[in-house]
C-alpha cells in the first residue's frame, strides 16, 4: 500500500447554546470588528437577529453585508470585499448556508489577495497562489448541507464562462466553527430536505470515492446513519433539535469525509446550478439514485457498508442487492422528504442536456468517483435522471 496523507478540519464548538461562544472567542484575540457575511434571505431571520444580539450585548463592533447570492458569484466577492475594506473589519463572520460560508470564504481570501478571484480557481493553478495571509473566519451554519463551516474550500461561480470555480487551500479553513441546532429550527421543511440530502450524498460519495482514508470513511458511514435515522423528523418538525443536532452533525462530518472525494453525482449537479439554477442540494438529492444505480452496477463492492448503514440489512452482505436496497431506500426517503422524483419535475427541459453534460464532464469531482465516467455517460445520466 502506497503512503497517502490524512488530516482533520478547524475547531469546533457544537450544541446547543453553544453561539454564546462566539464573543468569548473573539474577545481572546481574534478580532475586534466582524463582518457578518451572509445572504439577503438571512435578513429578518430569528437565527441572523440572534447572532447580531449576542454580538451587540458583547460589544463587538459590526457591520453586516447580505450580497452573496445562491450561487455566490465573482461580482458578489468584489462588492464583499469593498464592504470589508470600508468598515475596515478584522475579521469575518460567515452566517446561513453553504453559500452564504462560502462567500465568506472568497472575500477572506480576496481582502489580503491580489488580482481576481478566478486567478484562485483550483484548475487554473490557484492553489500556489494562495497564503496563509488571510483574517480569522468564525463560519455559524443555519441549515444541515454543504459542511461547508469545517470545509477548506469555496465554489464560486464564474459569470462570463457559467461555470463553477473551486478555490482550494488549508488557508480557507475556518478559525472556528460554531454549530448551533437552536439556529436551525425556523429552516423550512422544503430546504431541510435539499440540505440534508446534500449532507447525505457528501457522505456517500466520500465513503465510495477513490484513495484510501479509513478515519473518513468511518465518519462517512456514521453521518449517513445520522441522516438516516433524522432527515424525516428533522422536515416533519423543525423543533426537533435532537434531529436537527444529528443533521448538522451528519453535514461537517460529510466535509469532513469528502477530504477523501467526491464523485460523479457533484459533477452532474454542479452545472444544474450555474445553467438551470437548481439548488445545490436538490440537484444532489434528485441525481442520487440515478449515479448510484451507474456505481452500482459497476462497482458494487462496498455497497453492503452503505446500505447496513441506512438501516436495510435484508441484502445479507451480497454487493448486488445491496445497490438495489440502497437506491430503494434513497427513492423512498426523497419521496418522504419531498423532494422531487426527476428533474423534469424539478423544471430541468432536455435541451439543456449537451450543455449540462459538457460542464459535467469537465468538472472535477468525477475523478474520485468509483469508476471512470465518459462525457457519454454523463448525458446518459441526465436523460435517465430526466
Amino acid at each position: 500500500m502506497s503512503w497517502t496523507t490524512w488530516s482533520f478540519p478547524t475547531r469546533v464548538h457544537f450544541g446547543e447554546g453553544a453561539l454564546e461562544s462566539v464573543s468569548t472567542t473573539l474577545q481572546e484575540g481574534l478580532g475586534t470588528r466582524a463582518l457578518v457575511v451572509t445572504d439577503p434571505g438571512m435578513l429578518g431571520t430569528s437565527a441572523l437577529e440572534a447572532i447580531l444580539t449576542h454580538l451587540s450585548d458583547a460589544g463587538i463592533a459590526h457591520a453586516v453585508f447580505s450580497g452573496i447570492s445562491p450561487n455566490p458569484a465573482a461580482p458578489d466577492v468584489v462588492a464583499g470585499v469593498a464592504a470589508w475594506r470600508e468598515f475596515n473589519g478584522d475579521c469575518l463572520i460567515g452566517v446561513g448556508g453553504g453559500s452564504a460560508m462560502d462567500g465568506a470564504k472568497a472575500i477572506q481570501l480576496m481582502s489580503t489577495h491580489p488580482g481576481t478571484i478566478e486567478e484562485y480557481d483550483e484548475r487554473r493553478g490557484g492553489y500556489d497562489r494562495i497564503t496563509d495571509n488571510v483574517p480569522p473566519l468564525i463560519t455559524i451554519p443555519t441549515t444541515a448541507g454543504t459542511g461547508s463551516e469545517v470545509g477548506r474550500s469555496t465554489v464560486i461561480v464564474d459569470p462570463v464562462r457559467q461555470e463553477k470555480m473551486i478555490i482550494y487551500h488549508p488557508a480557507l479553513m475556518p478559525t472556528l466553527a460554531v454549530v448551533d441546532p437552536k439556529l436551525m429550527t425556523g429552516l423550512p421543511p422544503h430546504i431541510t430536505a435539499a440540505t440534508g440530502l446534500d449532507a447525505l450524498t457528501h457522505n456517500i460519495e466520500a465513503y465510495l470515492s477513490k484513495g484510501v482514508h479509513p478515519m473518513a470513511d468511518g465518519i462517512a458511514l456514521e453521518g449517513i446513519r445520522l441522516v438516516a435515522a433524522s432527515l424525516e423528523r428533522a422536515v416533519n418538525d423543525g423543533n426537533d433539535l435532537a434531529a436537527r443536532g444529528d443533521m448538522a452533525a451528519a453535514a461537517l462530518m460529510g466535509a469532513v469525509a469528502f477530504q477523501k472525494g467526491l464523485g460523479v453525482t457533484h459533477s452532474l449537479a454542479h452545472p444544474l446550478s450555474t445553467l438551470a439554477g437548481l439548488h445545490h442540494g436538490l440537484a444532489n438529492g434528485i441525481l442520487l439514485p440515478t449515479a448510484m444505480a451507474f456505481n452500482g452496477a459497476r462497482a458494487p463492492e462496498r455497497f453492503p457498508a452503505l446500505a447496513n448503514a441506512v438501516g436495510e440489512t435484508s441484502h445479507e452482505g451480497d454487493p448486488s442487492s445491496a445497490v438495489e436496497a440502497l437506491v430503494a431506500w434513497i427513492r423512498r426517503l426523497n419521496e418522504a422528504v419531498g423532494i422531487p422524483a426527476n428533474l423534469r419535475a424539478a423544471g430541468v427541459h432536455e435541451e439543456l442536456i449537451p450543455a449540462l453534460s459538457d460542464q459535467a464532464f469537465a468538472d472535477g469531482c468525477h475523478a474520485c468517483n468509483p469508476v471512470e465516467v465518459s462525457r457519454a455517460d454523463m448525458e446518459m445520466l441526465y436523460r435517465e435522471a430526466l
